[in-house]
């Protein structure tokens, strides 16, 4: 209708993709928070004339056509993210599956996200909406979580009509059919019926509730103890109680520590028994060794002087016979 619309869209390519993708998520949150925080320190400037609302206000989760429900890289993402943003799940490449498994899949899907508790967008009628706004509002809950199909390409039609869609050889799926999928009634919610709802869930509660968070974490509590009425005794005994719980804290910790480097000092020291044990028994080892070497050596010995004695005998045996015949002789 020629209103213009300012609309920021964010991609995140790449994700799930990778081999272990436990925190495949905290790279989006960080975003989104990230972007809470720049919002809470414009807030806290002496001059918020002019605030650049940059927070996220929807996140669109497409889920892989699988049939088999939520992946557990799914379940991880929603539980950690679905406190921080209006978390909008869709079943993506719909024209996979058949009407009946579509159906199958979503009620699969919606089982989970209730059985981990994992809060998403719907919307929501009051007592005061028409009963035209009652009926979209049921219309489009009912077709969470949507099942969408999509195309940059424009098809002929049978009639003649152009039409954004993908061709098969059965026939023509349209992306703007409401009979085909779920695209429709998604744009509807996103930019027509709902924009506002989603702002609001944004700024209201899930800014509020970081917001809170955040204030509490940066110490910024209020002290009830100032509109109660001031007793010293009890507030000398409390400063005691305190002190005696800081002092045994302090205790324990000493006592930890200490025990700590008691363990640690035991370990060297069996370590240095280990190793000079180990030292003892190599050089055992090589004494052992070079004893055995010198007693052969010395039996080696003994049998070649025993062997010189014994020849050393017959020769002079051989030289008193050669002598006692030469005086028989003579």
């Amino acid at each position: 209708n020629g209103a213009k619309l300012r609309m920021s869209v964010v991609d995140t390519p790449g994700f799930g993709d990778a081999v272990n993708n436990d925190e495949a998520w905290r790279p989006i949150l960080e975003n989104i928070e990230s972007r809470f925080d720049a919002f809470l320190a414009q807030e806290n400037r002496v001059n918020r004339s002019k605030i650049a609302d940059n927070r996220v206000n929807a996140l669109l989760y497409f889920i892989k056509p699988t049939g088999h429900g939520l992946r557990a890289v799914d379940i991880e993402f929603m539980k950690n993210l679905h406190t921080r943003v209006n978390l909008i799940p869709i079943i993506a490449r719909a024209d996979t599956l058949t009407p009946r498994e579509v159906e199958q899949f979503k009620a699969r899907v919606l089982a989970d996200i209730n059985f981990h508790g994992i809060h998403t967008f719907k919307p929501v009628s009051d007592q005061f909406d028409d009963p035209e706004t009652i009926a979209d509002n049921k219309a489009i809950a009912s077709k969470i979580p949507f099942a969408v199909v999509g195309s940059e390409k424009f098809i002929e039609r049978a009639d003649g009509m152009r039409v954004r869609g993908r061709e098969y050889p059965w026939g023509i799926i349209e992306v703007e059919n409401e009979q085909h999928n779920d695209f429709v009634a998604l744009r509807q919610m996103l930019l027509r019926t709902h924009m506002e709802e989603l702002r609001d869930e944004t700024d209201v509660t899930l800014y509020e509730s970081y917001r809170t968070q955040k204030l509490l974490a940066l110490g910024h509590v209020q002290d009830n103890a100032v509109f109660r009425e001031f007793n010293p005794r009890q507030q000398q005994e409390e400063d005691e109680r305190l002190h005696t719980a800081k002092m045994h804290k302090l205790e324990t910790e000493m006592a930890a520590v200490f025990k700590q480097k008691v363990q640690e000092k035991e370990s060297k020291l069996k370590q240095s028994e280990e190793e000079l044990h180990s030292r003892h028994m190599q050089m055992k080892a090589v004494l052992e060794k070079q004893r055995h070497e010198l007693e052969e050596k010395r039996m080696r010995m003994g049998q070649g002087d025993a062997a010189a004695h014994a020849a050393y005998n017959e020769s002079v045996q051989a030289g008193s016979s050669k002598d006692k015949k030469k005086n028989r002789f003579f």
